[in-house]
């Protein structure tokens, strides 16, 4: 089903090169802060691009100093006031837009340009590859607000990319993660100069975007489907459906042609 794109009010998208979209969280006055129609517009923005043939790999990152705040405070003092129903619906509205960018078939590449706070954490958990500028801080301060860093999928994936323990001390503490410390834990694949954060992100999405989408596409479903799998006969079975589905496509025929010939695959994704 084709989603139409949304009217963006709290981001801007861009088109850098084929395949590639960035789309740039743009309240810098409020840290890019969240509110509930920017969760609308991410849940939008997110069915829409996944309906594009052409798209190949998204980009994630913030304008301003600031990736994400987190949740508006501003947005914040009503909250109290909604009944367990109502504050149950506003919760599942904002997880189905963080649900909608993890769920793309493409690879998704947060630029963590500064603060990832609360629900800014966890979008960029999302994202299949976090790249960081040394000014990037990640930080799970829920307890500090009485909530629970159980919030928006923050448990389920803080334990998976860094382990529990890592996980624990940066939640019950209220901690607040610099870019260093989260290189060495893993939860992002590089720290960069912030002068070169963007570019070294559509560095990436060329490296990915060179390769069939086909592959790229089931290689993703792969990753993010044994992480909930439990067992290894149960991976493997998975694996095998996907290559199967590949080798009855264009792409893996002109992969073989292409190496046997000495020249450069023209991936189609058919």
């Amino acid at each position: 089903m084709r989603h139409p794109m949304p009217e963006l009010t709290t981001m801007l998208l861009d088109r850098p090169r084929p395949g590639v979209v960035v789309l740039t969280l743009n309240r810098p006055d409020r840290l890019n802060a969240m509110t509930d129609v920017m969760f609308a517009e991410l849940e939008g923005a997110a069915l829409a691009l996944d309906g594009e043939d052409g798209l190949r790999v998204l980009v994630l990152t913030g304008a301003g100093r600031a990736f994400c705040a987190g949740y508006d405070l501003a947005d914040a003092e009503t909250l109290p006031e909604l009944g367990a129903i109502g504050m149950l619906d506003k919760q599942e509205h904002a997880a189905h837009a963080l649900v909608a960018i993890r769920s793309i078939r493409v690879p998704v590449i947060a630029a963590v340009n500064g603060a990832a706070a609360g629900g800014g954490l966890a979008l960029a958990l999302a994202a299949d590859i976090r790249l960081a500028s040394p000014t990037a801080k990640f930080i799970a301060s829920f307890v500090r607000i009485g909530l629970s860093a159980g919030d928006l999928g923050s448990s389920w994936l803080l334990t998976r990319l860094i382990g529990p323990a890592a996980a624990a001390e940066l939640c019950y503490p209220a901690a607040s993660m610099d870019a260093a410390w989260a290189e060495r834990t893993g939860l992002v694949n590089r720290v960069l100069p912030a002068d070169e954060l963007l570019a070294a992100a559509l560095d990436m999405a060329d490296a990915i975007r060179a390769n069939s989408p086909g592959g790229v596409q089931l290689s993703k479903r792969a990753l993010q489907a044994n992480l909930e799998i439990g067992s290894y006969a149960a991976a493997l079975e998975l694996e095998n459906r996907g290559q199967a589905l590949l080798t009855r496509g264009s792409d893996m025929p002109e992969a073989l042609d292409a190496f046997r010939t000495g020249r450069d695959p023209i991936f189609t994704g058919r």
